[in-house]
């Protein structure tokens, strides 16, 4: 893997997805030859996840590129620094998810968006799970936080919970003030 400009490979296999699944192509294990799967699995991240943004993208607009790019530049970094290039092996349970109304500090989904953000930054999202979908992102604006931010936050506080709910907390009382 190239390091110093692996953002123009991961532009490519980007337009290839949005392409791709524009044109129809609902089978994300199709999406990349052999030289881009070993890419993308050298990063961290999974065909099920780039189609899962790509999908996203072509049904709303959103994530767009820039926010595909900054949320898997943070994945990129722990899954090189942290996890030294070894995958955990392990998949979240979507049943072991809070609920969708569960709160924290009377903030709805935030208990749902941190352990979805835990799974992402480890790469241990199931398939039918995405970090950054329709229901993170309703909650992302409700509170003026943008994905790549709030995983920042979580990747540096993940032993910390309670410091990312402090966080949001400030941040979405910081929001309503103005």
């Amino acid at each position: 893997m190239k390091n110093y400009d692996y953002q123009k490979q991961l532009r490519e296999i980007w337009d290839q997805a949005v392409k791709l699944y524009a044109d129809g192509n609902r089978e994300p294990e199709s999406y990349f030859n052999e030289k881009e799967a070993e890419f993308i699995a050298s990063i961290g991240v999974t065909a099920q996840e780039i189609y899962d943004f790509a999908e996203d993208y072509n049904s709303g607009g959103e994530p767009d590129f820039a926010t595909f790019a900054l949320i898997h530049d943070i994945r990129r970094s722990y899954f090189l620094d942290k996890q030294k290039r070894v995958s955990s092996g392990k998949i979240l349970d979507p049943e072991t998810l809070p609920a969708k109304d569960s709160e924290a500090k009377g903030i709805r989904w935030l208990p749902r968006i941190i352990e979805k953000a835990k799974a992402k930054l480890r790469g241990e999202l199931h398939p039918d799970i995405m970090y950054s979908c329709g229901g993170d992102r309703r909650f992302l604006k409700e509170n003026d936080i943008h994905a790549s931010e709030f995983l920042r936050v979580v990747a540096e506080n993940e032993d910390d919970e309670q410091k990312i709910i402090d966080w949001v907390a400030n941040r979405t009382s910081a929001a309503i003030e103005v």
